[in-house]
């Protein structure tokens, strides 16, 4: 027997206004069934008004206090003389919005219907579409046709919610029209449709329809806006495109009958940035993890069409097909225009079999989800002359080039550009797309720098001023209320120890020794969370950023620099707000007792690592401060000799530091970061807390805290360390990570002192990617740390430049009843998706860093060539890709010209090897290579590696000091005296 309730549910939204009118249209009942079984009966009341205005100053009727539509909107079009206001339906809002922000398109009415639309069909474009609406100097008005009386409608018996829609549209479009019909100053209204039917329709109601397309060419004083027309048409011919098809995608309901069935599996695609013809598919959880099952896909047919990050559906080819990746390093050649590419048939026949083991493979059935975005890099210009169909090079290796139309090609050779996909055609080699907009000149560093900013999707733009509004007013001081609320150790002797430079400083520490003979130990971190309150725009900036980013040159902050830098900084002879972990701890550094606190502190000095290193060395001082770095620095050793014991890994990446010019802001020297006892001191005690901490907030909130874990790689990932660790004689043990670590301590090779280096190098590219992550949505076995051998790990130290730990100090406030909660806070699904965007900050902001030392060593040896000692990290069948320690880079020795071409190298997939005569090259071995930038293509400038020593008749080149080319120019310059170094 079903149970029966009924509920209302108002939708009507609140007001201030005296005079409101409304009146209810009806009740709409629905019913649905409960986890019991029962029949809940839905009635929902929707209000319609009589007091919604239409935005526009030409309009007397209605009662505005305020109007956003312009008295003279003047007609740019020669389809239109008279003064336009413009409504475009949801579909010309999705797919041509670059269109939309143009400075050309102004006075703009964005319907309720749209927006509700657009926000349920693509979050980037609602977001892009709100701050359009923000924008007061492009007068867009939002009209809520939903809850207007004149122009809600409601949907008919065997009408699709689409068609609903569409006709609510011409509905909204016609009131204005007869609206507007009575104002002193005739202004058209015109609908922008790409719906052929929708525009018909239209037309039949007297309203002034075009497609965008239409409008966009009719505005001849902008030609250049018809290259930012989106391409949607995927069905249509592809001009020019040879005999090259792919399989058909299946549409999105068989997709989804195949995956219930257990036919098809769907993950997350992600190419391969040494190959364009393979990629790997991660069959993800839905947890953001990466240590999911992958499957192998390889060649044209088997990739179709997919782009970098898709969802995708994939069918599992049959065991015999599978394959393995190759050993060639395939670049998209850029010299080849599509038609050529198209004709070739062996570009989508599998890879020949190998001795490698194979790997589970499938190939792509369907697109579950684009993920595109836009994209930088350059023209490739057409062959031929006056020609308006070009190719685009993303400055992303994994993304395919691109069809554009653009008849700026001239001006655009040399130029950085950003290109939007549009669609994708089973007959085009090539993805077509659109032209954005243009960054500025190819190698101008301001123009580069904003370049790996956008393509790593590094929020930078300035703070708004809603955002800064929430900051606190200057100038500020510690108030008598907030000395009672918090623990005042301004008496205890704390100091910071940060690298050269730093200026946000997020920790500090001190220990010194208690009367029965243990220390008292303490880390003190910014209590960002005090000025930082949840939910607030400063806030919700916060979480979205993630992450400050650290280019060579530049600081990306999290938060703004009044915070950063100023009043959170932990500078010295300042009080400060922290959130202090005070430890009582044996003389072997055992934990008797634990503290928490809210704390107020005042550093006495900020150290950099060097200056921290000559306290502790200095025999001579015997102040408090260096006697604090001494204990703690014996401390440190053995917590760290503790974890080493448990399994902890001590792996390796080779990190530099370049010297800035401090007027040119160029490189003018590098060296290798160098680690000191210091480094590592402070690395112990920062670890200390955040695992001391994790243990808290797991043990008050089991269900949401915000912990951090780094899951253990299945033991394939290590292949390559076993197999050259082999090669040298050590066997490798890969069972667990103390196992690891042990067999890394035994591999030493005496006469090769950067053999253990490189094999750390090595096993650090195995590693999975730590993952934030809510408490309460895995299992306790699962939260272990791989590479800290901790069963628990949070980040709590960092909260000025992470915004997991602000989240981190919330909830330990609360645990210690120093704070209070909030919904949001407690839980779990709202707390993991906020670690999804969390971990992919991180991700993207480690990727930007990278690129912007890649970047600055470029710029470091544009006008050079150098001779420099390598090490071949991994030996591929047509390439050497080798490691230069001195630089912290990688580069590929290219042993052949081309595909076809053999050269003097034989590759030995059996050992790994390349010999050309007497020479036979391993992965590891020591190498002198020749740096230098190839500048043969002006648009696409890249480092270049060749090979000097061993010597290979015929291919290795002379070394540039005998040809007195260690610099183009005249000699070798002395670094100036200014510089300054930069993290």
């Amino acid at each position: 027997m079903y149970q029966l309730g009924v509920v209302f549910v108002s939708l009507t939204k609140k007001t201030n206004r005296k005079d409101e009118k409304r009146t209810c249209c009806g009740l709409k009942p629905s019913s649905k069934k409960t986890k019991k079984g029962g029949v809940l009966k839905v009635v929902r009341e929707h209000y319609l008004r009589d007091d919604i205005y239409c935005g526009s100053e030409i309009c007397s009727q209605c009662r505005q206090e305020k109007t956003v539509l312009q008295r003279t909107a003047p007609s740019l079009s020669s389809l239109v003389s008279q003064s336009h206001y413009i409504i475009p339906d949801t579909n010309v809002v999705l797919h041509q919005m670059d269109i939309l922000e143009d400075i050309a398109i102004k006075n703009v009415i964005i319907l309720q219907t749209v927006i509700q639309e657009v926000k349920h069909r693509s979050v980037p474009a609602y977001k892009k579409l709100k701050d359009v609406l923000s924008n007061s100097s492009k007068y867009f008005y939002v009209f809520t046709n939903e809850h207007h009386k004149d122009t809600y409608v409601e949907r008919e018996p065997g009408e699709t919610s689409n068609d609903r829609n569409d006709r609510a549209i011409r509905l909204a479009a016609q009131w204005y029209q007869q609206h507007l019909s009575n104002a002193q100053q005739h202004m058209e209204v015109i609908l922008l449709t790409d719906d052929a039917e929708n525009k018909a329709k239209a037309r039949q109601m007297n309203i002034v329809s075009f497609t965008v397309s239409e409008y966009v060419k009719s505005i001849e004083a902008y030609p250049d806006l018809v290259d930012r027309l989106a391409k949607c048409n995927v069905d249509g011919p592809s001009e020019g495109d040879g005999k090259f098809k792919f399989p058909e995608h299946l549409p999105l309901s068989a997709v989804q009958r195949g995956i219930k069935s257990g036919r098809f599996l769907q993950g997350k695609y992600q190419a391969s940035r040494e190959n364009y013809l393979e990629a790997t598919v991660y069959l993800t959880s839905g947890n953001d993890d990466e240590s999911a099952n992958t499957v192998f896909l390889q060649g044209y047919e088997s990739l179709n069409r997919a782009v970098n990050d898709d969802i995708v559906a994939i069918e599992m080819l049959p065991e015999s097909k599978w394959t393995c990746p190759s050993s060639l390093i395939l670049e998209d050649s850029e010299e080849k225009e599509d038609t050529e590419i198209d004709n070739q048939e062996d570009v989508v026949k599998p890879a020949k079999k190998t001795v490698s083991p194979k790997q589970p493979t499938g190939r792509v059935v369907g697109i579950i989800k684009r993920n595109w975005r836009q994209y930088c890099g350059i023209l490739q210009s057409s062959i031929i002359k006056q020609a308006t169909r070009h190719l685009f090079v993303p400055a992303e290796r994994r993304i395919p080039k691109v069809r554009i139309e653009t008849r700026q090609a001239a001006s655009l050779q040399g130029q950085r550009i950003v290109v939007a996909i549009d669609s994708w055609p089973r007959n085009s080699r090539y993805p077509h797309g659109h032209f954005v907009k243009r960054l500025g000149e190819i190698g101008d560093k301001v123009i580069e720098n904003e370049v790996l900013l956008l393509e790593h999707d590094v929020p930078h733009c300035k703070f708004s001023e809603a955002v800064l509004s929430f900051l606190p007013k200057l100038p500020w001081s510690i108030t008598e209320e907030d000395e009672k609320k918090r623990r005042d150790l301004r008496h205890i002797d704390v100091c910071s120890v940060d690298p050269p430079g730093c200026t946000d400083i997020d920790d500090a520490l001190h220990c010194h020794k208690l009367d029965n003979g243990n220390f008292e130990v303490g880390v003190h971190i910014a209590d960002v969370s005090h000025f930082i309150r949840p939910g607030n725009a400063l806030d919700q900036e916060a979480a979205s950023r993630g992450t400050t980013v650290y280019l060579t040159d530049q600081r990306i902050d999290m938060v703004p620099e009044l915070l950063s830098s100023n009043l959170c900084s932990l500078r010295s002879e300042v009080d400060r707000f922290a959130f202090s972990v005070l430890w009582e701890v044996t003389e072997d550094a055992d934990v008797v007792d634990v503290k928490f606190m809210k704390s107020i502190i005042k550093s006495r000095a900020s150290f950099t690592y060097a200056e921290a290193q000559m306290a502790i060395d200095d025999k001579k001082r015997k102040d408090k401060i260096a006697k604090s770095l001494r204990h703690l620095n014996r401390l440190a050793k053995i917590l760290k000799q503790r974890r080493t014991d448990q399994g902890a890994l001590t792996l390796a990446s080779p990190e530099i530091r370049f010297y800035i010019d401090s007027e040119t802001h160029d490189p003018i020297d590098v060296e290798t970061k160098q680690l000191r006892d210091t480094n590592s001191m402070v690395e112990e005690f920062m670890l200390l807390a955040n695992t001391t901490v994790a243990n808290k907030i797991h043990q008050e909130f089991p269900d949401c805290a915000l912990l951090r874990r780094h899951p253990a790689p299945p033991a394939s990932n290590f292949d390559p360390v076993v197999q050259v660790a082999q090669a040298k004689g050590f066997a490798m043990n890969v069972n667990t990570g103390k196992l690891l670590a042990d067999s890394l301590n035994k591999a030493v090779i005496k006469k090769h002192a950067y053999f253990n280096t490189m094999l750390r190098i090595l096993t650090t590219r195995c590693m999975m990617q730590a993952l934030y992550f809510s408490s309460g949505t895995l299992p306790y076995e699962d939260y272990v740390h791989y590479g800290l051998a901790s069963p628990i790990y949070t980040h709590f130290t960092s909260p000025i430049r992470r915004y997991s730990d602000i989240i981190v100090h919330r909830l330990l406030a609360v645990a210690i009843n120093a704070d209070t909660s909030y919904p949001q806070l407690l839980d779990k699904r709202k707390t993991q998706a906020l670690c999804n965007n969390l971990n992919y900050r991180h991700k993207m902001g480690q990727y930007a860093g990278r690129a912007s030392v890649a970047l600055h060593t470029q710029i470091f040896f544009k006008d050079k060539i150098l001779d420099e000692e390598g090490y071949i990290l991994f030996v591929r069948k047509n390439a050497l890709q080798v490691l230069i320690p001195r630089y912290g880079l990688e580069g590929t020795i290219y042993l052949r010209d081309n595909k076809t071409s053999q050269g003097p190298f034989s590759f030995s997939e059996e050992d790994g090897s390349q010999t050309a005569e007497k020479v036979v090259l391993h992965v590891f071995d020591k190498v002198i290579v020749q740096i230098s930038i190839d500048k043969s293509n002006i648009q696409h400038q890249k480092l270049q590696l060749k090979l000097v020593e061993p010597v290979v008749p015929g291919f290795s080149v002379t070394p540039a000091q005998k040809n007195g080319q260690v610099l183009q120019s005249a000699g070798v310059e002395q670094p100036p005296k200014k510089k300054s170094k930069t993290k």
